[in-house]
């Protein structure tokens, strides 16, 4: 989906979309925010040394099943955070595009359109993506590691009796920034690989054409924001109070100590999840616009 198809249509269709992105990118996810968060001590070797080693290593002392933690909150909050995320990229092509706009590729309005869903997804992905994150590196220390939360709910609940709604939202801020910026580049991309893909005649390109360009799309939403994402995984999963100034104060420690290349760790894993699963969720997308149209919604 590039230009708007209307406020209703665009959010159920969105919803579906990211429903389908969740089921299929969860695992690579998990092993993203293991290594991202993983601590690095001198002198001793890191816990994982890339993505392969990382994911056979939790299923050797977790179960296959545990790539999947940490998936009930996103799958719960997955359809009205992605029905925001396409309303609020439909009401930014209301504000930034003209009706020329798809047709001359006008990148920065249509850049400008897509950055304008991350106000509109922060609320629910924030405390969702703070939940997600610190039930999936719960178990990464090994076999004796404690378990804290029980689940999505327990987490949630712990949290806010700890340190009340700012403990829940920790990480809003930065969480904002990762998803505006990488709205910029994930609907630019679709919107130009959709158009030079869509055969003369037709509205839209076929099925290899619309999960091509949406998982090229993936690919360049997680290239604009992979450090960004970093430092809002360290700052969620950090004990209470070790980040006083918020995603600022993590770049300087993680710079400080690992280096610039630990704003990039986890990058394997992203890049291979960002293909299939944004390829599963434009395709979702689409096929739900087709579906509303065909039963006249």
């Amino acid at each position: 989906m590039s230009q708007s198809q209307g406020f209703i249509k665009d959010t159920l269709a969105g919803g579906f979309g990211g429903a389908c992105l969740v089921l299929v990118g969860h695992p690579l996810d998990t092993i993203k925010v293991r290594i991202q968060t993983m601590e690095i001590v001198p002198g001793q070797p890191a816990p994982y040394t890339g993505t392969w080693d990382c994911a056979t290593k939790t299923m050797r002392r977790e179960g296959p099943l545990a790539l999947y933690k940490g998936m009930v909150a996103p799958l719960m909050g997955v359809t009205p955070m992605y029905s925001l995320c396409f309303l609020g990229y439909s009401l930014g092509q209301k504000i930034f595009c003209k009706p020329d706009t798809y047709a001359n590729l006008d990148l920065v309005r249509i850049g400008l359109a897509g950055a304008t869903s991350g106000i509109f997804t922060t609320p629910i992905l924030a405390p969702l993506e703070r939940v997600k994150c610190l039930l999936q590196i719960q178990g990464a220390a090994g076999e004796n590691a404690k378990t804290h939360y029980k689940g999505p709910l327990d987490c949630a609940q712990k949290l806010y009796k700890e340190g009340g709604i700012a403990s829940v939202n920790r990480g809003y801020m930065a969480t904002m920034l990762r998803d505006s910026v990488a709205s910029f580049f994930y609907f630019t991309t679709y919107a130009v690989l959709k158009f030079y893909l869509t055969p003369e005649g037709e509205a839209a390109p076929g099925v290899l054409g619309t999960l091509f360009a949406g998982g090229m799309a993936g690919v360049a939403n997680w290239l604009g924001c992979i450090p960004i994402d970093v430092l809002k995984s360290r700052l969620q999963t950090a004990p209470e109070g070790k980040y006083p100034n918020g995603i600022r104060g993590v770049y300087k420690d993680v710079v400080a100590r690992e280096g610039y290349g630990a704003l990039y760790r986890g990058i394997g894993p992203i890049l291979i999840r960002a293909f299939p699963a944004n390829a599963a969720c434009f395709f979702g997308v689409e096929s739900a616009v087709k579906f509303l149209n065909y039963v006249g919604l």
